[in-house]
């Protein structure tokens, strides 16, 4: 099994630890922390703050699903800033090997070298939510849609349906309830890739 290293500090234990062993939420705790100022890192490197945050996405990934070999002895925060940066320095390679032999086939394909990956785990989600969603009671599911795929706010709902707001917000809180428990295993990336989905 392949093994990484990196020093960190004891002040990171607690939470390395509870996120080796699967925390979700100590997880999200470090992406909403560091994110931001990764992608400003990133977007020095590579200009695209679009390509930046691809990379920082990427990394959050990487740094989840290899979680349980990873060895790091000092600082949560210097270890992602490196696997940021060498992200970068490699993206960069791999854009000047594009300009060199593809000019014109290069732009959308072959933006970010991962890009297949995340297209392939979005899929995996989307099923996943579909699946999550055919579980929801039939108001439940019609309230939840109206508000996270139609963008209509709680009182538009309320209108549309004749029922009160109160009904609507209770009904939504019941959806992210569901849903939440449905995909426990999924959050981390959910929430890198589709944002406020199945958030309050």
């Amino acid at each position: 099994m392949e093994i990484y290293s990196f020093p960190m500090q004891a002040t990171d234990q607690k939470v390395f630890s509870a996120i080796q062993q699967g925390d979700v939420s100590t997880f999200e705790m470090l992406f909403k922390t560091h994110y931001p100022a990764l992608c400003r890192y990133a977007t020095a490197y590579l200009s695209d703050p679009d390509e930046a945050e691809e990379v920082v996405q990427a990394t959050f990934i990487g740094f989840w699903e290899k979680r349980k070999k990873i060895h790091i002895d000092s600082s949560l925060k210097a270890y992602l800033y490196r696997s940021v940066r060498n992200a970068c320095l490699n993206e960069l390679k791999r854009q000047k090997v594009r300009i060199m032999h593809a000019n014109a086939v290069v732009a959308e394909g072959e933006k970010f070298s991962q890009s297949s990956d995340h297209l392939t785990i979005k899929t995996e989600l989307e099923d996943k939510i579909q699946e999550a969603l055919q579980s929801l009671p039939e108001q439940c599911l019609l309230i939840f849609k109206m508000s996270r795929f139609e963008e209509l706010r709680y009182q538009e709902i309320a209108d549309q349906l004749h029922i009160s707001i109160k009904t609507v917000e209770n009904q939504m809180g019941k959806a992210l309830k569901l849903m939440r428990v449905k995909l426990k295993d999924y959050l981390p990336l959910i929430m890198i890739l589709m944002g406020r989905l199945l958030e309050p």
